[in-house]
């Protein structure tokens, strides 16, 4: 019996839509199944009575994107699509705002680091390859352990506000990861966003593709030629199937992956996310008019940082109107995930309340599996899963090469399609 598709593609994010992309154009027959009613993953956008609200991804960087920009070009975006944020990215500390975290301006003024914090960094390790961090002389230390040693506001106001915008736990997460992350992308001064949200580039693919939004995927079996997809109550064979979803997902998903595969699944493990977003009838501003307050641990129990959306890029909101995202950090996000939004929505509005004076419409975003944690046991597993063989089941996404941001799922992307297509052969030249 023949199959009925030549791959089955789970999940419409990034990740996801470009396999499709390019598995489509190499001449394959591909279907894409999505859970939700609406394309973007972890990069989701809602659109409400003239407001444009990001629901998980925020921003992208002109560094640290080569795979991410060459597929913009490919897609007709224009520089224009692609705006700069309306602001500078600033940190919280004893009652000011302290502009220039994660730039090079924040070296002259600090950007909430003392002196003596500044001049510690000097002594930090910080060689690290993005393509490679397994391979870093730090190994298996974490964010915690690497700044121990060191002046305390290295941590307190560098570090793990660095990790809490990843949403991690600095004990649990690899030092090496952030700082090579960081590297790759640069100065938050260069980073801009998706003009229409940051769904645009998964919009646009999604209009060429055979998609189906609402269809749950509840289990995957590799036979050996193909594999079988279980979708809803029906049964759908697939030459090839790629699981471009949160590695917890694809874990629970795949029902027979090889041990290497199964033993990197295991040990990825993802952070959650809670957003709240506040329609303003007007506009708020801090001092210096940062997009993004980042309000770390030392200083704030209950958020991990504050934007002010209708600051980051023009068109965002109604003409005089606000729109102000809190994002609530990783030490409250457990406690809150599954509770009603009713009282998510109260003790977001108290903390918030502590910086600008808010009042309107609150909507609450979850994301129960929004980016991967980068354990050093993840990191350790990371080589035997790079050196997995081609199955009839692969992967895509962030988690993949442990790069979390949407770069890595655009790379691992290309990588499955390439991976697909030497199992498969191309009905033309691929």
């Amino acid at each position: 019996m023949s199959p009925d598709v030549d791959v089955a593609v789970v999940g419409a994010g990034i990740a996801g839509l470009t396999a499709a992309r390019e598995l489509r154009n190499a001449g394959l027959d591909v279907r894409v199944f999505e859970a939700a009613d609406r394309v973007g993953g972890r990069m989701a956008t809602v659109r409400t009575g003239g407001y444009t609200i990001d629901t998980g991804a925020e921003q992208i960087s002109p560094r640290g994107y080569p795979a991410t920009w060459d597929l913009l070009r490919r897609l007709d975006f224009r520089v224009e699509d692609v705006s700069p944020l309306g602001g500078p990215v600033a940190m919280w500390r004893d009652g000011k705002v302290r502009p220039g975290f994660g730039s090079a301006r924040g070296l002259i003024t600090g950007a909430g680091l003392s002196v003596r914090a500044r001049l510690d960094l000097l002594r930090m390790r910080t060689r690290v390859d993005p393509d490679r961090p397994e391979a870093s002389e730090l190994g298996g230390v974490t964010i915690a352990e690497l700044a121990r040693g060191l002046h305390p506001d290295v941590h307190d106001y560098l570090l793990q506000p660095a990790a809490s915008f990843c949403l991690w736990d600095p004990e649990r997460s690899s030092a090496a990861v952030l700082l090579g992350t960081h590297q790759a992308v640069g100065d938050t001064a260069t980073w801009r966003t998706y003009r229409d949200g940051m769904d645009a580039p998964c919009l646009r693919m999604a209009n060429g593709l055979d998609v189906v939004t609402g269809q749950r995927v509840t289990e995957v079996v590799g036979d050996g030629a193909g594999a079988r997809l279980r979708v809803g109550g029906d049964v759908v064979t697939a030459r090839q199937v790629l699981l471009c979803v949160p590695a917890p997902v694809a874990a629970a998903l795949h029902a027979n992956p090889p041990a290497a595969e199964a033993e990197f699944l295991a040990r990825c493990t993802f952070s959650s996310a809670i957003k709240v977003s506040f329609l303003l009838d007007d506009p708020v501003e801090l001092p210096g008019k940062p997009y993004l307050l980042i309000t770390p641990r030392a200083q704030e129990e209950q958020l991990a940082g504050i934007l002010f959306d209708h600051l980051k890029t023009p068109g965002r909101v109604p003409e005089g109107r606000g729109l102000v995202t809190a994002v609530v950090n990783a030490d409250s996000t457990p406690r809150l995930l599954d509770a009603e939004d009713q009282e998510v929505v109260s003790r977001v509005t108290r903390a918030v309340q502590r910086y600008v004076p808010i009042s309107g419409e609150a909507r609450v975003h979850r994301h129960r599996h929004a980016l991967p944690e980068c354990t050093p046991g993840a990191l350790a597993a990371l080589p035997g899963f790079r050196a997995r063989e081609i199955g009839p089941v692969d992967y895509a996404g962030d988690w993949v090469e442990l790069r979390p941001y949407s770069e890595g799922a655009v790379r691992t992307a290309a990588l499955a399609a390439s991976r697909t297509l030497s199992r498969l052969g191309s009905p033309i030249p691929a």
